[in-house]
């Protein structure tokens, strides 16, 4: 599966923003979808993920203000953001896999689909 990320873009602090990854040529069907994150200087880090059973898991740090979600479809995964934050600056990027077990679901070298990354800035 082809995955494309978008969304991202300029936001202030305390503000709202809904990325989406799409994917190209087939469904999410029998997917766990995640996102990812990359800020500067600083390794890749999980962020969310959605299994195929529609069970979420998220980084702790990021559970109060972050939700992944899907449509019915299963064409497309959403990341909605709220009250962000300066340090949620980063590339995110979303990744798919038909094979992960519960507990490897937050290693992103486990996922073998890859988006291109959209990248959002958090900034007054």
């Amino acid at each position: 599966v082809q995955l494309q990320a978008s969304g991202g873009g300029l936001v202030q602090p305390g503000g709202s923003l809904r990325l989406s990854c799409a994917a190209s040529g087939r469904t999410f069907n029998g997917y766990t979808v995640g996102w990812f994150r990359q800020a500067p200087g600083k390794e890749r880090e999980f962020v969310a993920t959605i299994r195929s059973t529609g069970h979420t898991y998220y980084a702790d740090s990021l559970k109060d203000r972050f939700t992944i979600s899907r449509d019915a479809a299963k064409t497309t995964v959403f990341l909605q953001m709220n009250s962000v934050k300066p340090e949620d600056t980063a590339v995110y990027y979303c990744a798919a896999d038909r094979s992960l077990i519960l507990s490897r679901l937050r290693y992103a070298p486990d996922y073998d689909h890859w988006g291109q990354g959209t990248l959002v800035t958090v900034s007054s």
